[in-house]
């Protein structure tokens, strides 16, 4: 007898060929069974009829390496059908744990958690499987953490050859333990940093265990081609899968060269590099207010930072490094401060919802001094969001078949971007029901079996018998936000323990670090 029968499901099986109608039974933790049989014999048999059937989400790029720990049961994850999470984006991570310098450095992107009681992989894998996690996570190794292991307190300069060593040894360790993939986020600082005998070493690593490699690149703003061109050359000098992350151009004016992106992407995929990449369906993103700063100033502490913001002579040379940057990207200068606006800052609650230009004129001074003030008066998180690309880009680059769904969630502040809990709703009912962007079977794609060829998941990501039973089922109709919640979500099954059924939901915490 089986477990559990969905009875005459639209069954869209993550392949993204045509739906079909069939009955699926679940047996233990695997799909048991698909077909048109009328088989009785189930313990619990839903009339599945009105609504479809998918493999549970996949989200490619998220920032829950903290956030699994302060909600194990992930409530903002499963209530949008994301099932497995990976984690370790833009090389920002939280092992090795080295040092407090990695936990200030990554708390505006991941935010911040009192107990950092790991120091290895091995560690924060026993601290989170302790109390149990309420989906699947997969990891990358991050640089950041490698970096501050390996440099310590210098991390913002280039590694020696002994310090590129012990990064490497540091990789090849956490990769044999079952990490798939190395991400780097070179906009960020300590990333940045590393020269292409750094990242060419590390890549090595990557490529003798046929892992990912994710990066944020340098720049996704008016040097977004070169910097393209930077990391598919990379990839192709190292022989490593690459997977671009939050593929986008950054500001109005560079909006024309999405096509020309895609274009070398194909032409490096025609070569035989096998790169591909994920995005986020928001035309605005959200990070570190501090990022805004130059490349030389993220070098530098905290404490440093605000003296050198408190130093007028200092203040003018950043104005015009913003405003005319060489090799790196000024958001500020391609977005404006009227496009920047404050989500979270501890000490300035005031400010929540504003933007650059208005927090300026409320305190009577230009906008880049007003962001240099609050900068400097800031010992907490500062978290932004900003207008990044068009809605055009943004369709033109999820409609291309190498491109995939990713949230890009960030949990660091009490008020995140809605991506954090509302981004397959929004992908769904928006841009296939409204807009029509792509078919529903395409956009199930993107969100499971696409995601899973990635990370060479052997039995995750489609409904086949025999595969892990990881199952949601939802009207699309009826997908839409309610708060921090969603709506449209009839059945969510874990590794075929309901999470949600008859509207009632059930945290098992049965998921697994993939």
């Amino acid at each position: 007898m089986y477990d559990l029968m969905f009875r005459d499901a639209l069954v869209i099986d993550g392949s993204g060929t045509e739906p079909y109608r069939a009955n699926v039974a679940v047996f233990g933790d695997r799909i048991a069974f698909i077909g048109r049989e009328d088989i009785s014999r189930a313990k619990v048999i839903i009339d599945a009829s009105r609504f479809v059937l998918t493999p549970g989400f996949i989200d490619m790029h998220t920032h829950t390496d903290l956030q699994v720990l302060r909600d194990r049961d992930m409530k903002a994850k499963l209530h949008q059908g994301i099932l497995t999470d990976v984690s370790g984006n833009c090389g920002i991570g939280v092992f090795p744990n080295s040092s407090e310098a990695l936990h200030i450095a990554v708390e505006d992107v991941l935010g911040t958690y009192d107990a950092w009681s790991w120091k290895t992989y091995s560690d924060y894998k026993r601290t989170l499987l302790s109390g149990g996690i309420g989906i699947n996570e997969i990891f990358l190794a991050s640089h950041s953490a490698l970096r501050y292991a390996a440099l310590g307190s210098e991390a913002g300069r280039t590694a020696t050859d002994r310090e590129r060593e012990a990064m490497c040894e540091m990789l090849d360790s956490l990769m044999n333990e079952g990490i798939r993939g190395f991400s780097t986020g070179l906009y960020y600082s300590p990333c940045l940093f590393a020269d292409e005998n750094e990242l060419a070493a590390l890549l090595s690593v990557v490529r003798s265990h046929d892992g990912i490699f994710a990066v944020h690149h340098r720049c996704e703003g008016d040097d977004v081609i070169a910097s393209l061109a930077e990391v598919l050359s990379l990839a192709e000098k190292n022989n490593v899968r690459l997977e671009i992350s939050h593929l986008k151009a950054i500001g109005k004016a560079n909006q024309e060269k999405v096509p020309k992106m895609l274009e070398m992407i194909e032409a490096a995929r025609s070569r035989g590099l096998d790169v591909q990449a994920d995005q986020y369906p928001y035309s605005y993103g959200s990070t570190s207010l501090f990022s805004l700063l130059p490349p030389r100033i993220l070098s530098l502490s905290r404490l440093e930072q605000r003296l050198a913001l408190s130093l007028e002579w200092e203040r003018a040379n950043l104005k015009d490094e913003m405003m005319h940057p060489s090799s790196w990207d000024s958001v500020y200068e391609m977005v404006g401060p009227e496009d920047i606006r404050i989500i979270y800052l501890e000490s300035h609650n005031e400010y929540q919802g504003l933007s650059l230009a208005e927090i300026g004129k409320e305190r009577g001074t230009d906008p880049l001094d007003a962001l240099f003030d609050i900068l400097s008066e800031e010992p907490g998180l500062a978290v932004m969001s900003d207008v990044t690309q068009s809605d055009e880009s943004l369709r033109l680059i999820m409609k291309h078949p190498l491109v995939s769904f990713g949230t890009d969630a960030l949990y660091s502040s009490p008020m995140p971007h809605p991506r954090s809990y509302h981004s397959t709703v929004e992908y769904i009912s928006r841009y296939v029901l409204k807009e029509h962007v792509m078919a529903l079977p395409e956009a199930v794609r993107k969100m499971t079996g696409l995601n899973a060829d990635k990370l060479r998941l052997k039995d995750r990501g489609y409904i086949r018998e025999g595969y892990v039973a990881d199952i949601l089922l939802f009207s699309p109709e009826k997908l839409g936000e309610s708060g921090n919640d969603n709506t449209g979500f009839e059945a969510v099954l874990l590794a075929g323990k309901p999470q949600l059924m008859n509207g009632k939901w059930n945290y098992t915490r049965s998921g697994k670090i993939l």
